[in-house]
């Protein structure tokens, strides 16, 4: 028996750019299964951020079919889809969107205090918990900006944890940072892979498919034939 978690039936996406309807994704159908690492691939352009937009519940679809986890999320509203991504999704982006203000402690904390866990202690419990899964524990009270790339991304990553989502999004998470640091990104992100998070991903350097359980190629909007 087979565990879908998200699928999309003929799913279109388009900007209005002027006076001009842009096509940006075109009858797109995906099925993607509980505790895979689905790899987006694609040039600038191709349409993958936008399609990772609607999978994460940031962006809406103009026509098709959403259905999530069993439900038809295809036509929700704002406040029911800022409530799925505060209890069901992380995200983890290239440029790390971590607050500068806060410490890395506070920063893993935000979205814990969005999704109203009130204890205290409970907090508490679930910061350390991802701060050791990233190996940052001694960084808790570091600012953004005596962190390497490295260690910030894994901050995000622990943010990303942090509600323990069913399911991570990441785009283009090793794009600004050196190759070894890259690794060291896609090794963890691996490793939450086989502890059972499902994972999806853009990217559009090859040698990170390797990590993917499935690969999908998007190209002028729709998937390549032999990507799927």
């Amino acid at each position: 028996m087979t565990n879908i978690q998200i699928e999309l039936k003929d799913v279109q996406k388009y900007y209005k750019v002027g006076k001009e309807k842009l096509h940006v994704l075109k009858n797109i159908n995906l099925e993607i299964q509980s505790g895979e690492f689905l790899m987006i691939m694609g040039k600038s352009g191709s349409g993958k951020t936008t399609l990772l937009n609607i999978l994460g519940f940031l962006d809406k679809l103009d026509e098709g079919k959403f259905i999530f986890e069993s439900q038809d999320v295809s036509n929700l509203s704002e406040n029911k889809r800022s409530e799925l991504r505060a209890h069901k999704i992380g995200y983890v982006f290239q440029q790390f969107n971590l607050i500068e203000t806060l410490n890395v402690w506070q920063n893993i904390e935000v979205p814990l205090l969005y999704s109203g866990h009130k204890n205290k202690n409970e907090r508490k419990k679930l910061i350390e918990s991802r701060l050791y899964d990233v190996g940052l524990l001694e960084k808790a009270n570091s600012f953004p900006n005596h962190l390497s790339g490295g260690q910030k991304q894994r901050v995000a990553i622990a943010r990303a944890l942090v509600n323990n989502p069913s399911i991570i999004f990441a785009d283009e998470p090793t794009g600004a940072l050196d190759s070894e640091t890259g690794e060291d990104i896609m090794n963890l992100l691996s490793k939450l892979n086989k502890s059972g998070t499902t994972i999806i991903m853009v990217t559009h350097d090859h040698d990170m498919t390797k990590y993917a359980s499935k690969v999908v190629t998007l190209k002028d909007g729709v998937f390549n034939k032999g990507g799927l």
